[in-house]
């Protein structure tokens, strides 16, 4: 059996390196395609090397979240490689752009039947199209798959758990072992906030400015690893956080130390705001609504 994974950003490299270990230990040949949604070497290859997952077999290198260029390209490898299964992860718009490009080729979806139940969100399109679009949806709980049930998806949904948390639970405690990163920081366990920022309606200027005002306002050190379009916005808006220091995005055991020793994390992540949890660490969802609805009941 040949699968195609498809895989284009930061929460993706995470949870495909638990499921290509298992693919690769049943002697299931797994094709990776790097869509280059996110080509900053922090927020992609970093993750390779650090997870030890093998090189992708086509890295398209398109620089671009633009689904249509995705799809485009994705279909020309799904025609090389003819594979019995397209995979896509969560909802992204490599996500949507992989299912949409297998064409007749079966789609298996993980993290199938998150909803957050806010149409304003451009991934709550993406999951109830992919879902639509799957053969096989791979449900994190019970929840997401009664969600599917009550829409009447197609798909066949098998409950198969939560595959960051297999990446979280075996990596945290190397990562508090190696990383140096506390010390290069000059912290304290539980001494200090982590944010992180991301999403598109949180980085447009003047809510952007809001946030780093607000975050501005907690007490003790607050670390901003910034995404690109984060930083980006900050710059060329001339926004200040004060004393909240903005750096670089870490490789992902200097991130997961980082966030597991902090006193609080503030995101609009979702796979940082269920790492909290694992973590033990109170957090602060930085949105108005959560698929990950379990992190906030």
């Amino acid at each position: 059996m040949k699968v195609l994974s498809v895989v284009g950003n930061r929460p993706q490299f995470i949870k495909s390196g638990p499921l290509s270990v298992a693919l690769r230990d049943r002697g299931i040949d797994e094709v990776v395609v790097h869509t280059g949604q996110h080509y900053d070497r922090e927020l992609s290859q970093v993750f390779f090397d650090e997870l030890e997952l093998r090189p992708p077999a086509y890295r398209l290198d398109l620089k671009t979240p633009d689904i249509g260029r995705m799809q485009t390209k994705v279909a020309e490898v799904v025609g090389a490689e003819r594979p019995d299964w397209v995979l896509v992860y969560g909802d992204t718009n490599s996500t949507l752009a992989g299912a949409r490009a297998a064409g007749d080729t079966p789609v298996a979806h993980v993290e199938a039947g998150l909803r957050s139940g806010d149409l304003t969100m451009p991934e709550e399109h993406s999951r109830i199209e992919v879902d639509r679009l799957a053969s096989l949806l791979l449900c994190p709980d019970e929840r997401s798959r009664r969600i599917l049930g009550e829409e009447g998806v197609a798909g066949r949904a098998e409950v198969v758990g939560d595959v960051m948390a297999d990446a979280n639970f075996k990596l945290a405690p190397i990562a508090r072992e190696r990383s140096p990163i506390l010390a290069a920081l000059e912290l304290e366990p539980g001494g200090y906030a982590v944010a992180t920022v991301h999403r598109e309606a949180n980085v447009r200027p003047e809510r952007l400015a809001r946030i780093l005002e607000g975050l501005g306002q907690i007490e003790g050190p607050v670390i901003l690893p910034a995404h690109p379009r984060t930083a980006s916005v900050a710059r060329s808006r001339g926004l200040t956080p004060g004393h909240v220091r903005m750096i670089q995005p870490l490789g992902y055991l200097d991130f997961a130390a980082l966030a597991s020793q902090a006193r609080v994390i503030l995101t609009d992540s979702g796979g940082l705001q269920k790492e909290a949890y694992w973590y033990g660490v109170p957090c602060v969802t930085l949105r108005p609504s959560t698929e990950w609805k379990d992190t906030v009941e």
